[in-house]
């Protein structure tokens, strides 16, 4: 391995600078998203001895493992979500990136510990409108919003994608650009809500995301590496 995921990890970081300083925003305002899944709980420690709080999770019980050994980083839950899945992401998260329909939304809310604050979640949204991928369209996610912002121990805070892969700057900007249009819409038509979050960005896009308004950014193997499924 020719460089450290200490070395790695800076480099993310120096990104997100030059993107934020490109796009004249301040760099506090972009959260980096370690996206931790596959990967050993020695890379999740590194990491947070080097300063980095937040990491995201797609598969539930490597995750709860985890969060059993580090329980004080903050833990985004970031894979798709079933059903019978639900009690246990309301119990140990504190972010939840992929909510894609209502039924979840309401699970989540009822199974929510009163003792925790309020679930931080996401409305996933297929912005590029692939028949492959899960989430909602944008006229959804407007249908939907107000059933879910009503949600005893949920605090909706924005919208989540992951966009068709596209190879040029511009071409990567434009389903960023209808996101943050997307969240403008919403917080128009809702002022006094807290709708404020974009996850929207990973290794090979972020530059563009943040561009576009990313108040997240998802990254992975440019901080761990390439990732091995082998067991998944």
């Amino acid at each position: 391995m020719s460089d450290s995921i200490v070395q790695r990890y800076q480099n993310v970081k120096n990104r997100i600078d030059q993107a934020c300083h490109n796009a004249k925003r301040d760099p506090h305002s972009v959260q980096l998203l370690a996206v931790s899944k596959t990967k050993p709980i020695e890379d999740i420690k590194i990491l947070a001895d080097n300063g980095q709080n937040a990491f995201g999770e797609n598969y539930l019980q490597e995750s709860l493992s985890k969060i059993e050994i580090c329980p004080d980083l903050e833990w985004h839950f970031i894979g798709p979500i079933q059903s019978n899945k639900t009690k246990p992401i309301a119990e140990n998260f504190q972010w939840v990136h992929s909510v894609d329909r209502l039924k979840i939304a309401q699970r989540l809310s009822s199974q929510r510990p009163e003792h925790l604050e309020p679930l931080n979640i996401l409305l996933e949204v297929n912005i590029s409108e692939e028949p492959s991928k899960a989430g909602l369209s944008p006229q959804e996610v407007i249908d939907i919003v107000p059933q879910i912002a009503v949600l005893q121990n949920l605090k909706l805070r924005g919208l989540m994608a992951i966009p068709q892969k596209a190879e040029s700057l511009e071409q990567q900007r434009k389903p960023f650009e209808q996101m943050k249009a997307l969240l403008d819409e919403i917080q128009t038509q809702h002022p006094d809500w807290q709708f404020d979050t974009l996850s929207m960005g990973m290794s090979a896009d972020l530059e563009a995301a943040i561009l576009e308004g990313a108040t997240i950014v998802r990254i992975g193997t440019d901080i761990f590496g390439a990732r091995d499924y082998a067991n998944k």
